[in-house]
């Protein structure tokens, strides 16, 4: 693929642009990493791009600070987790009058909350896995009961499978609401599902290819997405090019029934009756050495140079 550049006309239009990553989330590893990899993308790019680690390694310094401390034209956001994922950032740049990439507020808070999320799939006719979103002042094997087992454990604000688990009995779902209850208090119990993961990434409003899953692991969790070698990503796998155009066409209905800008990943399961549910969307995908939106984009014949400007010629 022939090295991509920007022309000296569009460096001056874009400006100076600082990749903000790392934050204070449970995802800080990831995002440290999607930052290199997008700000070394950007600059090769020919982009005038920097880098701000924000909170810093010690996690003291004041992100407004950070913010103000050198002047720039555009945000590429590539933070994951909360305060960087849910709106929070999105709205300090709002209030400084700094562009950003991708997702606004009400985009980014709506697709961070797995519960809020669910019931706007329900509302807008995107199916889903069935769940129970836990009363924590009562029992949770009597609330999702009538679920059966497996079932699937989420904190319901954390991203990169921090905190999922599956459970196979009442006492597992115990332990397993304990631990998801560490990271967040809003916990959801789903249905568990069985058949095939997809991934469908969502570029200015458009799918690129699909992507199967397949991992020797319980499920996709944080080590098959981020540190293990033995997760498969393929391109060639069952479906055909109807249920392939249905599944891109399911991705870019949740990314607009969410309101969605710029680009997102769409995560969609295929039940054993071989429908598609919409388990989730994230709206600043990782970018790392193992991420999909990169592998998608490679397939679609997008060079990850040519993908993080793009990214960043939709920032408003």
């Amino acid at each position: 693929m022939a090295k991509f550049e920007i022309s000296a006309a569009e460096r001056a239009e874009l400006g100076r642009v600082a990749v903000i990553y790392g934050g204070n989330s449970a995802e800080r590893p990831v995002s440290l990493k999607s930052g290199a990899q997008v700000l070394l993308g950007l600059q090769q790019a020919g982009v005038d791009a920097f880098g701000i680690d924000l909170y810093g390694e010690d996690g003291q310094q004041c992100p407004l600070t950070q913010l103000q401390a050198e002047p720039f034209d555009r945000a590429f956001l590539i933070l994951h987790g909360r305060g960087g994922e849910d709106g929070v950032i999105q709205g300090l740049l709002e209030m400084l009058e700094i562009n950003y990439t991708g997702s606004g507020v009400a985009a980014s808070a709506l697709a961070m909350d797995k519960l809020r999320s669910k019931q706007l799939f329900m509302g807008a006719g995107i199916p889903t896995p069935e769940f129970v979103h836990l009363d924590q002042s009562k029992d949770p094997v009597l609330q999702t009961e009538h679920l059966g087992y497996p079932q699937m454990v989420k904190p319901a604000h954390e991203g990169s499978s921090i905190g999922m688990a599956r459970v196979n009995s009442p006492a597992e779902l115990q332990k397993a609401v304990a631990s998801a209850t560490e990271f967040d208090g809003m916990v959801l119990v789903e249905k568990w599902m069985t058949g095939s993961e997809f991934t469908v990434a969502v570029l200015d409003g458009r799918a690129l290819p699909v992507i199967k899953l397949e991992t020797p692991h319980d499920f996709y969790d944080y080590d098959a997405k981020y540190e293990s070698d033995d997760t498969s990503y393929m391109f060639e796998h069952e479906l055909t090019e109807d249920q392939v155009a249905e599944l891109q066409t399911l991705a870019e209905r949740t990314f607009e029934a969410l309101g969605c800008e710029g680009w997102a990943r769409i995560d969609i399961m295929r039940d054993e009756a071989g429908e598609f549910r919409v388990l989730e969307a994230n709206t600043a995908p990782g970018m790392t050495d193992h991420s999909l939106v990169p592998m998608a984009a490679r397939q679609q014949g997008i060079s990850f140079e040519q993908l993080v400007v793009e990214v960043l010629r939709a920032s408003s």
